[in-house]
Parts: structure tokens; sequence; C-alpha cells
């Protein structure tokens, strides 16, 4: 498949909001994902008031990442089934399970393993989704589209810490999973009217489902540049995440207030935020590109400050700054959707989201088990090392050349 010829100038978000069914995707997809960040803290609350276990609890949120893994065993579908037919599908499906789990009485059991299923929806869905994405705006809005569903995820992140507990008390939590049902129903309702019926761009194979998935995943990981690329989006999240797992251990080793918490927990969603709407604003694409492992590199380098045990002040300045590097996935976006071939689009995005979210998942627990026999600093300061190292081997002479 031959790139997409980007234009010299910059490409606003207003080239990817002047598609109507843009704006319901993207409204459906913000409008679900904040309601499960709210669900997210209301099931940890819930777990933890009945268990006491802060195991059980933390659990809650790994449950989160795993089915991403599991969903690469059936990512064939996104080639069986049409992509709006699939989101609405996975979306409609989601609001039963969280309805479900609303319910006051629900075992400790079936809460996990249904918490477990919504993630299983959400990664099968988030192939076709990126489909519709490409599918939805011109070829030039293609990557504003994509900052704008990050800028998304990122306030969902934001707002679900801030506001989930306090819904938590308003409604209780049972209330506030209800709110994510809602959610769910919100966005499979305007993909549903406002997306048109886009075809699937790959082909089914005629193998079982399980077979035909662990191809498609095959004929991605032997193209060198699609394996270099989804590295590159899985490695550097995946170190980057340590400060965020190390936040409460890291504070409360400063004497600081608890409080202090729930801010270094926005400062690197905040920093990646801004990054984004700069990225968008002052680069060309082509530009956006060529920064991509720079900027990528350059993300790691405030946690190497880490090794003079900052205060938290400092420390959360060094985070804003980290996060401003984030523009690097501005690039990877737009080489991903040139280097996958149409009939593989759908597949790679899904094994992108795979890769993303249970890296993330291995990046916490990592980052807890080296904490736990140096310090949250020290175990801050080898992500960065590792992250730095991650991203000069996969961007051998891109570092300071051209995109080969």
């Amino acid at each position: 498949m031959e790139p997409v010829v980007e234009p010299a100038t910059h490409v606003g978000y207003g080239r990817a909001l002047a598609s109507r069914e843009f704006r319901a995707l993207f409204a459906g997809q913000t409008v679900s994902t904040t309601g499960t960040s709210v669900a997210a803290v209301a099931l940890t609350i819930l777990v933890f008031r009945r268990t006491g276990s802060p195991f059980l609890s933390a659990l809650t949120f790994s449950l989160g990442f795993l089915p991403y893994v599991a969903g690469v065993a059936i990512s064939g579908l996104v080639d069986r089934v049409r992509p709006r037919r699939l989101v609405v599908g996975c979306d409609s499906l989601a609001c039963v399970i969280a309805a479900v789990m609303a319910w006051p009485g629900a075992p400790l059991a079936l809460l996990l393993g249904l918490l477990f299923c919504l993630g299983l929806l959400a990664s099968v869905a988030s192939g076709s989704r990126a489909s519709l994405v490409r599918a939805t705006v011109a070829p030039d809005a293609y990557v504003p589209a994509r900052s704008l569903l990050r800028i998304a995820s990122q306030s969902a992140q934001i707002g679900g810490n801030a506001f989930g507990g306090a819904l938590v008390v308003l409604l209780s939590p049972s209330g506030a999973i209800l709110v994510n049902a809602a959610s769910f129903l919100f966005s499979a309702s305007v993909v549903r009217l406002l997306v048109a019926d886009h075809p699937s761009a790959g082909e089914a194979g005629g193998a079982n489902l399980l077979r035909d998935s662990l191809r498609g995943a095959r004929d991605v990981f032997r193209r060198p540049e699609l394996r270099r690329l989804l590295l590159l989006g899985w490695l550097g999240p995946m170190f980057s995440v340590a400060p965020e797992a190390l936040a409460a251990p890291y504070v409360s080793g400063q004497h600081r207030s608890t409080a202090l918490i729930g801010i270094w927990l926005v400062a690197l969603p905040l920093g990646v935020i801004v990054s984004d709407v700069v990225g968008i604003r002052f680069l060309t694409p082509g530009r956006q590109r060529r920064l991509m492992f720079p900027a990528a590199a350059a993300g790691f380098i405030p946690y190497l400050a880490f090794a003079g045990r900052p205060s938290v002040p400092v420390a959360l300045a060094l985070l804003v700054a980290s996060g401003l590097c984030g523009m690097y996935s501005l690039g990877l976006d737009g080489r991903l959707r040139d280097a996958a071939p149409e009939r593989l689009f759908a597949r790679t995005m899904m094994l992108n989201s795979a890769g993303l979210m249970s890296l993330q998942g291995v990046g916490f627990a990592l980052a807890g088990a080296v904490a736990q026999v140096t310090s949250p600093a020290t175990a801050i300061v080898i992500a960065g090392v590792l992250g730095l190292a991650a991203v000069a081997l996969l961007g051998r002479g891109e570092l300071v050349g051209a995109p080969r």
C-alpha cells in the first residue's frame, strides 16, 4: 500500500471534527471511557469494603489489562463482522454486563469475572473502532482524529479518578457502576444511529477463529517496520508507567500529604494532553514523524533526575515534562497507518491495543517489584534507563536522522 501523501502544513482538529461520523465515534468513546474510569474507582472501593484486601482491590485494576491479551485469540472477528456491527454489539453487551455488575448482592467472583469480560469486549472492539476512524475522516485528518481520542482517554483518566470517588459517595458503588452501563448504551446508540455501515477491509480466513486470529497476528509481525512500530508503542508506555505505579510509596516516603497522590497521577496525563495539542497545532505531519523517536527518548530523560530523589513538587514538574514528550504518538499513529496494509489494519490496531494495555499492566507490576527491593526513586530511574535503551534499539539511526 502506498503511503498517504501528507500536506506540507499542519492539519488541525477541525479537519477531523468536520466528519459527523467521527464526531459520533468521538462522543461515544469519550463517554464510555469516562464511565469505565468511574466504574474502576467504584469497583476498587466495593471490593476493598467487602474483603479488606489490598491485593483483591488492586486485582480489579489488573483485570482491566489482562483481557487484551486474550483478545488476540479472537482478533479474527474484526474481519468476520462489519466494524459498526462489532462495535455496537460489543458496547451493547458491555451495557448488559455492567448492569449485572451493579447488582448489590453480586458475588465477588462474579464481579471479577464480568470485569474480565468487559475488558475482552473492549479489546475486540478496538480494531474495528480504529477502522471506523480511518474510514470516516479524510486521510490527512487521521492523526488529528487519533489525537482527539487519546486526549479523551487521558481526560477520562483524570476525570474518572477525580469524580469517581464523589459519585460513589452520592450514588453508592452500585449506582456508579450503573453510570458505566448507561455510558455503554450511549456509545452503542450514537454509533448505530450516526455512523455508516462501512465494510470490513480485511479478509476472513477459512480456518476456525483461533487459527485465523493467530495467522493474522503472524502476518502482522512478519513485517519488520510494523513490528518495530508496534514494539515502540508497547515498550514506551510499559516503562513510562513506573511513576504512576509508585505514586503512593514515593509521596508517603517523603512524608507528604496523601492528597498529593491524586495530583501526582494527573501530572503525566496532563503533559500528554498538552503535547498532543501542541504537536497538532504547530508541527506538520512530516515533522511529527521525524520527531517520533527523539521525542520518545526525551520522555525518559526526566526519569533519570529521580536519582537525586527530588522533592514532590520537583518530581511533579519532571512528570509533566516527561508527558510533554508524548507527542511521539502523533508520528507513531501516522506511520502505523501507512505501514499496515489496509487488509491488516484492523488486526494491527487490535494488536496495538492488546500490547499497549497488557504491557502497561506488566510495567505496573515490575515497577512495584523493583521498588520493593530498592526504592521508588531507584525504580523510576531504572525504568528511565530501560526506556531509553528500548527506544535507542528500535530507533537505530533515527534519533538524529530522518525516518528510514
